[in-house]
């Protein structure tokens, strides 16, 4: 692993921390947070249709590893959102929601972490896989701290929780580098797999059903495509 690649892997961690910084001094109202997500959510779009999906047909990977590997991704993001679900149940009927809910802080790390893997997945792919990944998802953990932003989570504490993720994605980036590095296609190809299954995840189950939460203007429809088209004149500029 070169200097230049684990510069790009602190990026996600920066933003991240930036996130939190954001979060402490400014709290959008609900329509700001709605488009911000939804501007997310297109720029994810873009990093799975544009980099990931081809990325995994260039690796040439058996159809049935590709197959089981984004079903078994499909399984753990399955899981992972009836655990959530689980703990915000736990936390509103013993009142913790007013509180420091620590169970659904672990869902959020567990989430990041995963982040993490695959951005180690696609440098351990090689070409622009991961830098693509890791630009496209620090727009994610950079409105991170303001999701979790509550009465209990605020100033200080903000910052402290989103440096903390910072310092797992990129704990968890390496982690997944050093595992892949060197593995056979078949084996990067299964990985980046299971990585589109928790992106897709991400932006349909988490980005665009918080951002539906609000009573959407026409402009959010603008706002995802604009995302989208961001990120793609970015990859596409910087060929």
């Amino acid at each position: 692993m070169n200097t230049h690649d684990l510069l790009i892997m602190a990026i996600p961690a920066l933003v991240a921390l930036g996130g939190g910084i954001l979060a402490s001094v400014w709290n959008p109202n609900h329509q700001m947070r709605s488009l911000i997500q939804h501007f997310a959510a297109g720029v994810v779009l873009a990093a799975l249709a544009v980099e990931l999906l081809p990325e995994i047909d260039r690796e040439h990977a058996p159809g049935l590893v590709l197959v089981g590997s984004f079903a078994l991704g499909s399984l753990f993001m399955y899981g992972l959102k009836l655990w959530t679900m689980r703990l915000e149940h736990r936390a509103s009927a013993t009142n913790e929601a007013t509180g420091l809910n620590t169970g659904l802080l672990l869902a959020t790390f567990i989430d990041v972490a995963t982040d993490g893997f695959i951005i180690g997945a696609g440098f351990a792919a090689g070409g622009e896989t991961g830098t693509i990944l890791a630009l496209g998802l620090s727009v994610e953990l950079l409105f991170l701290g303001l999701a979790l932003a509550s009465a209990a989570t605020a100033g200080w504490r903000i910052v402290a929780i989103s440096g903390a993720l910072g310092g797992t994605v990129m704990a968890f980036a390496l982690i997944g580098n050093v595992l892949l590095a060197g593995a056979s296609h078949a084996v990067i190809g299964g990985a980046l797999a299971f990585s589109a299954a928790a992106l897709l995840y991400l932006v349909t189950e988490e980005l665009l059903m918080e951002a539906h939460e609000v009573e959407e203007k026409p402009v959010s429809t603008l706002v995802l495509f604009g995302g989208f088209l961001a990120f793609w004149s970015i990859q596409l500029l910087g060929r």
